[in-house]
């Protein structure tokens, strides 16, 4: 009943974003009316002079009313798990979870207003991402549930460039984003899913130094939560280089987040980014991190430091403006079992391991607003991980590989495409 409901709520919302989107486009900006104006004004009056000009393109929708801009999306899709497993559980994956069924990954809509020098952003969500985010959340999930992001930005007119936000927002590590269609593939990469906070509350900045480089400093609530477990503040930094051929993007985070003070858990993230050409894009991303005296509470028996680490590559190829291909693989180690813990079958503590996976993905562009995206994706570990249900001697029965195969529709709107 729950697959039935969820398949109408995909159709319906689709089927109106397809006779949203063509509306929309009618609209013409004053930007591009005041050029075109301009230069009729300035042409012969001798009709016979000069062959009559082209009508004008019609301008992309704005979405905006006011100094308020929207944005959004629809993400649905179907997974095929090839284990069967008897919970319906892509295992390792973080937001497009349920196997074998049909589901909503997210329902977006976002309000903003660029900083004047006052702006915010706020942004609800809805579906399989919103839930696991809220449920891995330390503090308020109902809140974390359904609000990605609640920001106020303050940026001095004379300041250079200088940005101060509060609030709600994502984290600055890792290479792929919480939106699907930002990214390049649709699955989540295991340093996405495990080796990255998803959020932090707290005072971010950002402030330009010189013509390619970026800095950023942050005073946060720990890792995805609203309030910090222990009255101590985790600390956060990061810087960008910037280049018209490639990007480098360094982050830190670092501070007290076991809820007894003791211990610091630290992460260093590090996102390579290069584009040779408009048909050819790559990443490297590398991440470790560490926390210390976890094991005080009692729930992991191998000691009481943890440590975790792992690279991901991928490698985008855009032959067409509709058509794109995306292969990423990736290596995982995870050696106390702390960063999945709770990740195994029926939420057991995770053995200490080592995991890869590859990915592929496809990717058409169906019109503008609209994509969809076929993906094959293979997980091995070394230890029996994955559950594998019917045929297999028992129920949970565990084994080292997973396949899957999803087929995704995505619909955005919105400036920030």
């Amino acid at each position: 009943m729950k697959a039935r409901a969820t398949c109408f709520l995909l159709g319906l919302s689709l089927a109106g974003l397809l006779v949203v989107l063509p509306a929309s486009g009618q609209q013409t900006s004053s930007s591009t009316a005041g050029p075109t104006i301009q230069a009729s004004a300035a042409a012969p009056a001798d009709p016979q002079a000069t062959p009559p000009a082209a009508a004008p393109a019609a301008a992309p929708p704005t979405w905006s009313i006011g100094p308020i801009d929207f944005a959004g999306t629809i993400d649905g899709y179907y997974s095929f798990n090839a284990n069967h497993p008897d919970d319906k559980t892509n295992f390792l994956y973080n937001f497009n979870i349920p196997a074998n069924t049909f589901s909503l990954n997210l329902l977006k809509l976002e309000l903003s207003h660029t900083a004047d020098p006052v702006g915010f952003d706020v942004a609800f969500m809805y579906g399989d991402t919103a839930t696991q985010i809220g449920g891995v959340a330390t503090s308020d999930s109902g809140f974390d549930k359904f609000v990605e992001q609640a920001i106020v930005t303050f940026k001095p007119a004379k300041a250079h460039g200088f940005e101060i936000d509060f609030g709600k927002f994502v984290t600055s590590a890792g290479a792929e984003v919480i939106e699907s269609y930002s990214n390049w593939n649709y699955s989540r990469s295991l340093l996405f899913s495990w080796a990255i906070p998803y959020f932090h509350f707290g005072v971010r900045t950002s402030w330009p130094m010189g013509k390619h480089l970026t800095g950023g400093f942050q005073v946060v609530n720990g890792w995805n939560n609203d309030f910090s477990a222990n009255s101590r503040a985790t600390l956060g930094a990061n810087v960008m280089a910037t280049y018209s051929k490639w990007s480098l993007m360094e982050t830190w985070y670092g501070g007290p987040v076991n809820p007894d003070r003791r211990g610091w858990r630290e992460l260093f993230d590090t996102v390579l980014t290069v584009t040779p050409s408009s048909k050819f894009s790559a990443y490297l991303n590398y991440d470790w991190a560490q926390n210390r005296n976890f094991g005080l509470f009692g729930l992991f028996p191998n000691g009481s430091l943890a440590k975790w680490q792992g690279v991901a590559a991928a490698f985008h190829f855009q032959p067409t403006s509709k058509w794109a291909f995306t292969p990423r693989i990736e290596w995982f180690d995870d050696r106390q079992g702390f960063a999945m813990a709770g990740a195994g079958i029926d939420g057991s503590t995770v053995p200490d391991q080592q995991v890869k996976e590859f990915t592929f993905t496809g990717e058409y562009k169906l019109l503008e607003g609209l994509m969809w995206r076929g993906e094959y994706r293979y997980d091995w570990s070394d230890k029996p991980f994955f559950e594998r249900g019917l045929p297999a001697p028992s129920p949970g029965f565990a084994v080292k590989n997973q396949q899957t195969a999803t087929v995704a529709f995505i619909g955005y709107f919105g400036p920030k495409r």
